[in-house]
């Protein structure tokens, strides 16, 4: 999108809730386009439409082949391979190259696509689907595995959540609102995901799993977003051993919606806090998707823990608390503790150590996200609360999201 909103309720920058006037923006931000470029729907049609197989651009970076399009079909089965994709150029005319990890399996069978790193913050994110390559035997697979565990790789260079776009002055770009990207748009950040989708992500792909973590200052659970009313998408996140399921199909532009919006199942997991690696919430997803590659035959083995397992809570929605004053913030709750309407969840303090601001929760639900920065201006998120709406008719309040 050729603009981007530079803060507010923001599905990444908690990864759940959006305020509307965000999310409005952000849609017509991405519907806009440049009068010479081609929409993200015909866009998206360009992999049908240009020509098929692996196209190796005769490039080697520290031994690895580069392509500008890959077929898994053209790789030997049995056998893991390294790649780079070659991504939109740089100001200075050189290329991003994404890395790809291949595991192609000795037997026929389906096609999952893992992908990480979409924020450059997320660094479990990258490290479960490094773990999960790490597990898997080629000799012995059917089907294929393909990881792609550096999307945003400028973002990534200094670990920070959104795409640096120079284009009018340094603009910070979110990734995960450019799906599914055009090859001919307004910035370099759309048309790398428009390369990516329909060069390497789409083509590769029967079913797909876009891992993410919180963002910068915000820790959350360990949950998935999927929405539940799909029989296929259900049927995998069911397999995942944790305690939380956001059932919503949030809004366009973000990956694993554009995937099912060309039929490819898919979903996201979020796993903790940005910028460190949590063995234990990693270890949960590694399981869980362990699970869902034997529930396709891709592997062999019995199931691991999967839902069936845990007490787990399915929301449709999540109530945002917004810091209404500056200053140190104590969290009253824990992640993945349980509220009820009226309760107390956070109390707010100025350099004097005065109360200047007490939050309280407008639902029954759980915490699944808080802030973890312990200081706040007023506006940022503090805490989200994952809960059932009411229908209209019972409606509990408005509020923005």
């Amino acid at each position: 999108m050729s603009e981007k909103p530079k803060e507010g309720l923001d599905r990444r920058d908690f990864m759940i809730a959006s305020i509307a006037t965000v999310g409005a923006t952000a849609v017509l931000a991405r519907n806009a386009g440049p009068a010479t470029a081609q929409d993200t729907a015909a866009s998206s049609d360009d992999a049908a439409s240009a020509p098929q197989g692996t196209v190796y651009t005769g490039g080697v970076i520290e031994g690895k082949k580069v392509v500008s399009r890959l077929d898994v079909n053209d790789l030997e089965p049995g056998q893991k391979h390294f790649l780079y994709f070659q991504g939109v150029e740089m100001p200075t005319g050189q290329h991003w190259y994404v890395s790809v990890t291949v595991a192609k399996g000795a037997k026929p069978g389906k096609r999952v696509v893992l992908v990480s790193g979409v924020h450059g913050d997320e660094m479990s994110s990258v490290h479960t689907v490094q773990k999960v390559m790490d597990q898997l035997d080629p000799v012995e697979m059917s089907g294929t595995v393909m990881a792609v565990t550096d999307v945003s790789r400028p973002a990534m260079e200094s670990m920070q959540r959104r795409w640096p776009n120079s284009g009018r002055g340094m603009d910070l770009i979110d990734m995960n609102r450019e799906w599914p990207g055009n090859e001919n748009g307004a910035t370099a950040a759309s048309r790398h995901a428009g390369l990516l989708f329909n060069r390497l992500l789409r083509p590769n792909a029967d079913f797909a799993i876009d891992f993410h973590t919180g963002t910068t200052g915000f820790d959350v659970t360990a949950f998935n977003i999927a929405g539940m009313d799909v029989p296929e998408i259900k049927a995998m996140v069911d397999l995942y051993p944790v305690g939380q399921i956001f059932d919503n199909h949030v809004y366009p532009g973000v990956l694993h919606n554009a995937f099912v919006d060309v039929g490819i199942p898919s979903f996201t997991p979020e796993i903790g806090a940005a910028r460190v690696l949590d063995p234990g919430k990693i270890s949960l997803f590694v399981e869980g998707t362990m699970n869902v590659l034997k529930h396709h035959g891709i592997v062999a083995g019995p199931m691991g823990r999967t839902g069936k397992d845990l007490d787990v809570f399915v929301g449709n929605s999540a109530f945002p608390i917004l810091a209404t004053q500056g200053g140190l913030v104590e969290h009253l709750v824990k992640l993945n503790d349980k509220v009820n309407a009226g309760q107390k969840v956070a109390v707010q303090r100025n350099n004097f150590g005065e109360v200047v601001a007490e939050y309280t929760s407008s639902v029954a639900g759980e915490i699944t996200g808080q802030r973890s920065d312990a200081m706040s201006e007023p506006g940022n998120p503090l805490v989200f609360i994952l809960f059932n709406k009411a229908t209209a008719a019972e409606s509990v309040e408005a509020y923005p999201e």
